[in-house]
């Protein structure tokens, strides 16, 4: 007879299984093209253990965002804290958590294709996930590093949309929009190059200076 640590094992192993598999599925298709069923088969468990796990679709859903943000969230407050260990500038922190947040989405694409389709359905599933929380951290690390006001819509809220955008932008549009102007994303070296452009871009603009007083080869202790 299975001991009750094994079935929790098991358990999470299973859960595990279906969150990957509809996070995959739900970022390929979509939130009404993909069933439980279908998540199920994925995840190579039967047909209604899913529905066992997270009791519908749309809490299934929402699992799937609320551990993609969650995961958004420790990696700011990581980065965060490597960054203020070592004693650097309020800039090299800036650098470091752009250059973090840059690989993170790089190594995740389906996150960012979820959170594009969310935008193409104006966010409906997205109310009270996760990702109000996550923004909210990463608004007040900037404001504090970088003593930028921190009002609604100030200067710290614009920096960070800036900061996404610069990220966010070429990854979910690498096969579309970047090889139109010029711009390849497909290998690692490309993807580095870009990365470093971000950077130097985003400190360039704060300081309001012809080149940034900071470059990323002083901030890289992260990788």
């Amino acid at each position: 007879m299975p001991q009750p640590v094994e079935k929790e094992r098991n358990a999470a192993r299973s859960r595990t299984a279906i969150l990957n598999a509809a996070e995959r599925l739900f970022a390929e298709q979509g939130f009404d093209a993909t069933s439980l069923t279908a998540v199920g088969s994925a995840a190579g468990v039967s047909r209604g253990t899913p529905g066992y796990f997270f009791g519908s679709k749309a809490e299934l859903y929402r699992a799937v965002l609320d551990r993609a943000f969650a995961e958004v969230r420790e990696a700011v407050r990581s980065g965060r804290a490597r960054a203020l260990a070592s004693s650097r500038t309020a800039e090299s922190i800036l650098a470091g958590a752009v250059s973090d947040y840059f690989d993170f989405l790089a190594a995740r694409p389906n996150f960012v294709r979820l959170i594009e389709r969310e935008a193409l359905s104006d966010a409906r599933q997205l109310e009270g996930a996760g990702h109000l929380s996550a923004g909210q951290e990463a608004l007040a690390a900037i404001s504090a590093e970088l003593g930028l006001d921190d009002a609604e819509s100030g200067e710290a809220a614009h920096l960070l949309l800036s900061v996404i955008a610069l990220c966010w932008f070429p990854l979910i549009h690498a096969h579309t929009v970047a090889p139109a102007v010029g711009v390849e994303l497909r290998t690692a070296a490309d993807l580095e190059r870009r990365r470093r452009h971000v950077v130097d871009l985003i400190l360039h603009g704060i300081r309001g200076l012809a080149a940034p007083a900071v470059t990323l080869s002083e901030v890289e202790s992260h990788d």
